[in-house]
């Protein structure tokens, strides 16, 4: 027999490295509207899928509820046994009006013998106990509803079932029974966030595993229709992958030359500057030449509406279309008020080891901050997104507007200090017209050009000019050009 079953959720698995081991007594615990009885669904319909018979013993739902459960997500319960206890009034003898919930003259040894008497005619490979706040209530006594417990599982020991134990937390003060947690092999906790705006956030902890050996921390997870997803926390190191350390090109010799001949794979590049600067041209100029490579890539379009940016005028962004009919470019727009930090991450991660993309646009962190603004953590986060996409070899760039338009401008996310590379783009006046500056301030990379440059985007492209030997004050925030004109570029013309 296998050492690990399956919990039915591949991103559980994911963090048991491998699933449960078999013939243990779990517990399953979280807040109402948490997840665990979708959770305990999908484990039993794991079984019934692989020829285990299985047992679902309800104190706290009826039948039609948990068919309606399942319902909502497309699942047939057919394989599963269901056993209701409150259906079982006429074995103890009640009235058919008197629930055996609610009714404490029926004595919890009565309730406990009708349940092993079940587990004795099914012989499940799989149990589930939904829930123990109702055993709580049955047994008054909280030292009376303990023995029970641990009679239930010395019960289970030596019986091949692999029994999973649901707590609702509603009962408790504190909310934790650190008694149960030392009887159980393993603790899983599921919470149900409600923030301030948006839709609530849920994630999960194994608060223990004994003999496993897995990944501990809290994990972003969502249900939709079709059960539960949860999303392993991205630990960078875990996913190393050797790469060719060569360079990318734009496609724009004097754009590369500002990274000393171009961004090198497996580094990621913070474009900063105003809004209107032409940072997400910049990004795109590289994603145009990727894809004209052979290379696939991805754009994520936090601020910017996709159909907005494939409407653009000019040669670029008309590009972008035919790349993504080819399949080479990705462009997913993202709902901020949606998303969770390792939903990201995942999506992310699916990107590289499915499709194989070879470089990535995030635009902007600004609406990544905003879409996630009461996350805990998020540059630490990034980092250890930023780690993986560099050890896949993946080129990242970092769209990153600053606030204001001229003048001393800040940014509300400081991630610059994680970055490969820094280009800043800046606003400068000369001849009373308003021109674009262009510079790299850092390159892990290698050597980069320290020059500060003209930048002009129009309709036919992406132009830098001359080094602007005799502009000064653009790291100042107050930038100002006193040369004369001869260096500074003039209009293009249609041809």
């Amino acid at each position: 027999m296998s050492s690990r079953i399956s919990t039915g959720n591949a991103g559980l698995d994911t963090i048991l490295k491998g699933g449960l081991p078999p013939k243990r007594l779990y517990l399953v615990e979280g807040s109402p509207g948490a997840g665990k009885t979708t959770f305990a669904l999908q484990f039993l319909l794991d079984g019934v899928a692989r020829g285990e018979a299985c047992l679902y013993i309800t104190l706290s739902e009826t039948k039609e509820e948990l068919h309606a459960v399942a319902a909502s997500h497309g699942w047939d319960l057919a394989g599963i046994d269901l056993f209701e206890l409150a259906s079982a009034e006429q074995v103890l003898g009640s009235a058919r009006d008197q629930s055996v919930l609610y009714s404490w003259e029926v004595e919890l040894g009565e309730t406990v013998k009708l349940i092993e008497d079940e587990v004795e005619r099914i012989n499940p490979r799989r149990v589930v106990f939904d829930s123990l706040s109702e055993l709580r209530l049955l047994a008054q006594d909280p030292l009376r509803y303990r023995r029970q417990v641990l009679a239930l599982k010395q019960y289970f020991t030596g019986r091949d079932a692999t029994v999973v134990l649901i707590d609702d937390l509603t009962s408790m003060e504190g909310g934790r029974d650190t008694h149960l947690h030392s009887l159980c092999h393993g603790v899983v906790t599921l919470e149900r966030l409600t923030l301030d705006f948006g839709p609530a956030r849920r994630r999960m902890q194994v608060q223990k595993m004994r003999g496993v050996d897995f990944t501990a921390g809290y994990h972003d997870l969502l249900i939709r229709t079709g059960g539960m997803e949860i999303f392993p926390r991205l630990i960078a190191a875990d996913h190393f992958q050797d790469f060719p350390e060569t360079l990318t090109s734009s496609g724009i010799a004097e754009l590369d030359n500002l990274f000393g001949g171009g961004p090198m794979r497996g580094t990621s590049t913070l474009i900063t500057g105003p809004a209107g600067a032409g940072k997400t041209t910049i990004a795109m100029q590289f994603v145009t030449a990727a894809c004209r490579r052979g290379e696939r890539s991805t754009v994520y379009q936090f601020d910017e509406r996709v159909g907005t940016l494939l409407s653009r005028s000019g040669n670029l962004e008309g590009s972008l279309q035919d790349h993504i009919d080819s399949g080479e470019l990705s462009v997913r727009q993202i709902n901020p008020a949606e998303l969770s930090p390792g939903e990201f991450a995942t999506m992310v991660r699916r990107e590289v080891e499915e499709r194989g993309v070879r470089m990535i646009v995030i635009d902007s962190l600004n609406g990544y901050l905003a879409s996630m603004s009461q996350e805990q953590q998020l540059v630490l986060q990034m980092h250890e997104l930023l780690s993986y996409l560099n050890q896949h070899g993946v080129v990242t760039f970092l769209i990153n507007p600053q606030h204001g338009l001229v003048g001393t401008m800040s940014t509300s996310l400081n991630i610059s200090y994680i970055a490969d590379a820094v280009m800043l783009i800046r606003f400068f006046e000369a001849e009373g017209r308003i021109r674009k500056a262009i510079s790299l301030l850092k390159n892990r990379g290698g050597a980069h050009e320290d020059a500060i440059r003209e930048l002009r985007i129009d309709a036919q492209g992406i132009r830098i000019g001359e080094p602007l030997t005799t502009f000064r004050g653009v790291l100042t925030g107050t930038p100002e050009y006193v040369g004369s004109a001869a260096p500074l570029m003039e209009d293009r013309g249609a041809s």
